[in-house]
C-alpha cells in the first residue's frame, strides 16, 4: 500500500513539474486551439469562439520569449558545425524571435490595447509568415542534422567490427539523438503547412480542418518532446 501511494505521489510530483513550465501549458492550449479549429472547420459557433480565445490567451505566455531566440542568435555554435548548417540555425533563431516579437503588437492589437486593425492584421500575417520561413529552416536543419548523425553512426558500427551495436553506450546515445531530430523534422515540416493554412496561401487544399488537425498533431509532439527524461523520471522515484 504504502509502495503504491509512494509511486503515485512520484507520479502526480512529476505532473506537477511538468504543468509548473509556461511552455508545456502553452502547447497544451495550443493542442486545445488547434483541435477546436479542427472541429469548427472555420464555421462559426463554439468550437472556433474556443479557438479564437485560446490563440489569444496563448499570446500572453509568449510576452517576451522571443529574447530566447535572440539570445540562440548571438550564441556560439558547436566546433566543427558546418556553416550551412550555421546559418541556416541562425536565420531560424532571426525568425523565431522575429514572430514572438510582432506576435506581441497583435496580442495588443486583439485585446483591444492597439486600436490600429488593419495594421494589426498585416502585422499578424508578417508573423506568420516568419513562423513559417524559421519551421522551413528547422526542417533543413533537421535534416542536415540527421545526415551526419548518420554517417558517424555508420562510422562507429564499422569500428565495432560485428559486435552488438546496442550494446555501446556511444551508440545508443546517437540512435537517442537521431529519434529525437527525426520527431523534430516532422513537427517542422507539419508547422510549415500548418503556417500556410493559417495563411490561406492554399484555402482549397489546406483547409481549416487539415490545419486543425496537423495543428494538433504538432501540439501533441510538442508536448510529449517536454516530458521530463527517463533519468529524471527515476531519481524522483
Amino acid at each position: 500500500m504504502t509502495t503504491t501511494l509512494d509511486a503515485t505521489r512520484a507520479e502526480l510530483g512529476l505532473l506537477v513539474l511538468y504543468l509548473n513550465k509556461a511552455e508545456a501549458r502553452d502547447k497544451i492550449c495550443r493542442a486545445i486551439q488547434y483541435g477546436s479549429k479542427f472541429i469548427s472547420n472555420g464555421q462559426a459557433g463554439t468550437a472556433q469562439n474556443v479557438d479564437k480565445s485560446t490563440s489569444l490567451a496563448r499570446k500572453v505566455f509568449r510576452l517576451f520569449k522571443f529574447v530566447n531566440d535572440l539570445h540562440g542568435l548571438i550564441s556560439p555554435v558547436p566546433q566543427g558545425t558546418p556553416l550551412p548548417l550555421v546559418l541556416l540555425g541562425k536565420s531560424k533563431n532571426a525568425l523565431l524571435s522575429t514572430f514572438l516579437f510582432l506576435d506581441q503588437i497583435v496580442w495588443l492589437g486583439r485585446s483591444g490595447i492597439y486600436k490600429n486593425k488593419e495594421r494589426t492584421e498585416l502585422i499578424g500575417r508578417i508573423s506568420l509568415f516568419c513562423w513559417m520561413g524559421s519551421s522551413a529552416c528547422t526542417t533543413l536543419v533537421e535534416i542536415g542534422e540527421l545526415g551526419r548523425l548518420s554517417a558517424s553512426m555508420r562510422k562507429l558500427e564499422k569500428e565495432l567490427q560485428g559486435g552488438d551495436k546496442y550494446q555501446n553506450e556511444q551508440y545508443r546515445a546517437k540512435l537517442k539523438k537521431s529519434n529525437e531530430r527525426s520527431l523534430a523534422l516532422v513537427k517542422a515540416a507539419l508547422d510549415i503547412v500548418v503556417a500556410a493554412g493559417l495563411l490561406q496561401l492554399a484555402p482549397k487544399k489546406v483547409t481549416p480542418r487539415v490545419t486543425g488537425a496537423l495543428g494538433f498533431v504538432t501540439s501533441l509532439i510538442s508536448c510529449y518532446q517536454l516530458l521530463p527524461a527517463p533519468a529524471a523520471k527515476s531519481k524522483t522515484t
